[in-house]
């Protein structure tokens, strides 16, 4: 009788621990999505920006400095990406097509260039091989990544004309991601 209580008791309490991995699971994946952000709405209904993009100070390639803020005035999409990250090629063909496809949208390409695994020639050598001709900027002092947390790559923003950060991707987008958030931002 007592074997049986405890194969019993052992049989709920596994249940129950199954049930709240379940249920802890489900609430990680709602509030941490890696696909895709969405855009906030207002009481109104309307989209609106999340909040102003943060700015940060990068090279480009012909090493002057430049700011993200120097970009406002046109829709922005912002990619971080490095030359030996496989996820980042892959969607590299996505961004030049859009590049070419959405002249209205300011594209900037932000090399990490600051880790061991990548330098600045291996980046540009990259880029030139590749004949993409989408602007690539340079973050060799780690501030744009720093700035907007790109611990994981590719990452991407989509910031409005006015410097509002309407949404945002971790991972790799396909080209119909890629679209999504440029009809959040175009006008």
């Amino acid at each position: 009788m007592k074997k049986n209580i405890l194969w019993i008791l052992g049989i709920a309490l596994t249940v129950i621990i199954f049930a709240g991995v379940v249920a802890l699971y489900n609430k990680l994946s709602e509030d941490y999505s890696p696909e895709y952000q969405t855009e906030n709405t207002n009481d109104n209904g309307a989209e609106e920006a999340y909040s102003t993009a943060p700015d940060f100070t990068v090279t480009d390639s012909d090493g002057n400095e430049v700011r993200l803020s120097d970009y406002f005035g046109k829709p922005i999409v912002l990619n971080f990406w490095a030359s030996w990250c496989p996820p980042c090629k892959e969607e590299m063909p996505y961004f030049e097509d859009a590049y070419k496809q959405y002249p209205e949208v300011q594209f900037l390409m932000v090399n990490m260039t600051t880790s061991d695994r990548e330098s600045l020639s291996a980046a540009k050598e990259y880029i030139e091989e590749e004949g993409y001709s989408f602007p690539v900027l340079y973050d060799t002092k780690g501030e744009a990544a720093m700035t907007y947390v790109a611990s994981s790559i590719p990452m991407s923003f989509f910031i409005d004309k006015d410097g509002g950060l309407v949404t945002y991707a971790v991972g790799m987008l396909s080209a119909e991601n890629l679209k999504r958030g440029i009809d959040l931002i175009k006008e």
